[in-house]
């Protein structure tokens, strides 16, 4: 006897290459099955989804979920249920400073999958609010390897990476000397680095240059300065070619000033597609053109990308980004979280951080999600 099965939806997984219409039920908190129809009457509960998409549980890279211990941060519980996410990655709210009361108070109690980057900074996204904006890379006096290592070290089932954020908004001129110390740390751990990037200095070469293999360049399609195309004619940056030959990963990471259109529309344009779609949604950018991942990959949709390849991002690539590829897919055996969407049909406008606007004929919408082989109504 299965403990759920949901019929007849549309199921995607692009990691394992499916896509048709069928049944998948789940058992004991992972995927038991899937096949073209099974009896409603071998589970405990059953859904009836024609007409909807059902997809791994799908993944935000970028969040910030420091609920009550960070200024910057949204509880996590809400906004994952309104967009069908069963995990949220925290792109180095908390630093080794305060992860702990982060790890106690917000992730360990939450209902969603929880995973974070570590700050190299040691009181974390200290200062990011409408009343105040200061970065926490913009003295280096707090950006301590030895400690951001001890604490990465104790967590591990937790810290997924080490997070830095350098830019004149970030890091206040310091250059890439954030970038240089939280490249050390990782080293060490053996985890990838995610970098945030925002205008000038550094620049995006001496960032882009820097990052190795498995590193994650946030706030890949960001607008002019520091984007990853030539605005006169779309070219796409060399150093941002010979990152991906070796193997960096490009993760959207929207926010309140990260996604442009012309620049994602040159990288698309030139068949550069990002391996992630996320929200970077915080308290500014949730009431923003960001909103929420599904507001997000929507916005792909419109610009002419596959609905598999938008999955995708949000499904096994973050996955693959974070070393954890059995949740970004639905083979047997796997852990039992999927999405539950629609694919509305109409009219539709999105807007990008500098206020330009398309228009797109679909949107994804939330439905249910399904946590550790559990329906969850949205």
């Amino acid at each position: 006897m299965y403990d759920l099965v949901l019929k007849q939806a549309r199921v995607i997984d692009p990691q394992a290459g499916l896509d048709k219409v069928c049944d998948i039920a789940f058992k004991g908190g992972s995927v038991a099955i899937i096949q073209d129809t099974i009896p409603a009457s071998e589970a405990l509960e059953s859904h009836d989804l024609t007409g909807c998409l059902v997809v791994p549980g799908l993944i935000d890279l970028h969040t910030h979920v420091y609920w009550g211990g960070a200024a910057i941060g949204i509880e996590p519980d809400t906004y994952a249920k309104a967009s069908g996410l069963s995990t949220l990655i925290d792109a180095g709210t908390a630093g080794p400073g305060n992860f702990t009361g982060f790890l106690k108070h917000v992730i360990e109690p939450a209902e969603t999958r929880i995973l974070a980057f570590l700050n190299i900074s040691f009181p974390g996204i200290f200062a990011f609010s409408r009343e105040i904006m200061v970065g926490e890379c913009g003295d280096l006096r707090l950006l301590n390897p030895a400690a951001c290592l001890n604490i990465a070290s104790l967590y591990p089932d937790d810290i997924i990476g080490i997070k830095v954020r350098v830019g004149m908004t970030a890091s206040d001129g310091q250059g890439s000397a954030p970038l240089d110390l939280a490249l050390e740390v990782a080293d060490e751990l053996g985890l990838p680095v995610m970098c945030h990037l925002d205008n000038p200095p550094p620049s995006r070469l001496e960032v882009v240059s820097r990052l190795r293999k498995g590193d994650i360049l946030t706030h890949c399609f960001r607008p002019f300065p520091n984007a990853p195309a030539r605005m006169r004619d779309g070219a796409v940056r060399e150093e941002i070619i010979a990152a991906r030959e070796r193997g960096v990963i490009f993760d959207i990471g929207h926010g309140k000033g990260s996604f442009g259109f012309v620049t994602a529309e040159a990288m698309i344009g030139a068949g550069f597609l990002p391996e992630c779609i996320s929200s970077d949604v915080h308290v500014l950018s949730i009431d923003g053109t960001a909103q929420s991942q599904l507001n997000t990959l929507s916005k792909f949709l419109a610009l002419g990308v596959s609905l598999n390849d938008v999955i995708a991002a949000s499904t096994s690539g973050p996955a693959a980004a974070i070393g954890r590829p059995e949740l970004g897919s639905l083979v047997p055996g796997s852990p039992g979280d999927a999405t539950v969407l629609h694919l509305d049909e109409g009219s539709f406008e999105f807007a990008d951080v500098e206020g330009l606007v398309r228009t797109g004929n679909t949107r994804l919408t939330g439905d249910a999600r399904v946590l550790g082989g559990r329906w969850h109504s949205a």
